[in-house]
């Protein structure tokens, strides 16, 4: 297939690299010194499921130059989202599927909005990983799989042929039922991970194993969940129950990127998380005071550490 990755971070990185590798024909769509160091250098992956160097690929920070493609894989940050969709329109023809692998539940939207139902897919990407320098991406832990599919979840020759090409790449893949609800499912528990973990300051093992955090944790996760219903995603009876489970799964030093985020000075995606989660119980009447209080927490760092701050 010919794949076009917009946003060569974490995502993108990685699972562009891994299907490169595997004889896909695929390029990079990036830019400033991690651009400059994949077109020196090449892209070096470092994950627990295997190393790996291509010393020479496609990439560009100009999507005019570049053919037009099977599927647009969209990995960059959610304020980011409208640039990558004006940098995917030179990449159409009649049948290429643009799927959002980033964090939030608003970009279908806007690609829908864009490029209708003929070109807009959905996705979920779940793996860790990050730029640790220009040209190198870390993978942090072995979780690593993509989730896709249509967003009306009809079949379609084109997911299929992504996922024949995930499994040729050893990525972990499938169509799933419903990638809708897929797609809020992985929200309901990053936007989770995502409050606690950065206004806790602390890795997750902590704050689930306390009676008072994992209280706050539940009750972030069940207005989201409730959001949702009211949305239109049709859920299991036991859904709450589900999701603290996966919780209580990942490993006990987890944290979310977020948390990275503010330690580092970065600009948050608070606004997409917590944020969106309290702009539409407000549309729905539905009360969603932790995650108000999350977003007022952290608004003053959502555009990167102010002069201000004491940590």
């Amino acid at each position: 297939m010919r794949i076009a990755v917009i946003g060569t971070g974490g995502v993108g990185g990685y699972f562009g690299a891994r299907l490169s590798e595997a004889g896909e024909d695929v390029t990079f769509i990036a830019r400033g010194a991690h651009l400059e160091a994949m077109k020196n250098k090449g892209l070096a992956i470092h994950s627990p499921l295997g190393n790996m160097h291509l010393d020479k690929i496609q990439c560009t920070d100009d999507p005019s130059t570049i053919a037009p493609v099977d599927i647009v894989m969209i990995a960059v940050k959610l304020w980011a989202t409208n640039e990558a969709i004006e940098a995917a329109r030179p990449l159409l023809s009649e049948g290429t599927g643009i799927i959002s692998f980033q964090n939030g539940i608003l970009a279908e939207e806007l690609l829908l909005k864009a490029f209708t139902k003929t070109h807009a897919m959905g996705g979920v990407a779940n793996i860790a990983a990050l730029i640790e320098e220009p040209g190198v991406i870390r993978h942090n832990g072995t979780m690593a799989s993509l989730f896709f599919g249509e967003l009306d979840n009809e079949s379609s020759s084109r997911s299929k042929l992504l996922l024949e090409a995930c499994e040729k790449a050893n990525i972990t893949a499938s169509i799933p039922e419903d990638i809708n609800r897929a797609i809020w499912e992985k929200y309901i528990r990053l936007v989770t991970m995502a409050a606690m973990t950065t206004i806790c300051r602390m890795p997750i093992g902590p704050i689930r194993n306390d009676t008072d955090t994992r209280s706050l944790l539940t009750q972030i996760l069940s207005e989201i969940i409730a959001v949702a219903k009211a949305k239109g995603i049709k859920f299991s009876a036991d859904v709450v129950a589900e999701q603290l489970s996966i919780i209580d799964s990942y490993p006990p030093s987890m944290v979310a990127s977020m948390c990275g985020d503010l330690r580092r000075g970065y600009r948050l995606e608070l606004p997409w998380f917590s944020g969106t989660v309290t702009n539409l119980g407000k549309d729905f009447n539905i009360p969603t005071p932790a995650n108000a209080f999350v977003y007022s927490a952290l608004k003053l760092f959502e555009n990167g550490k102010p002069e201000e701050a004491q940590i």
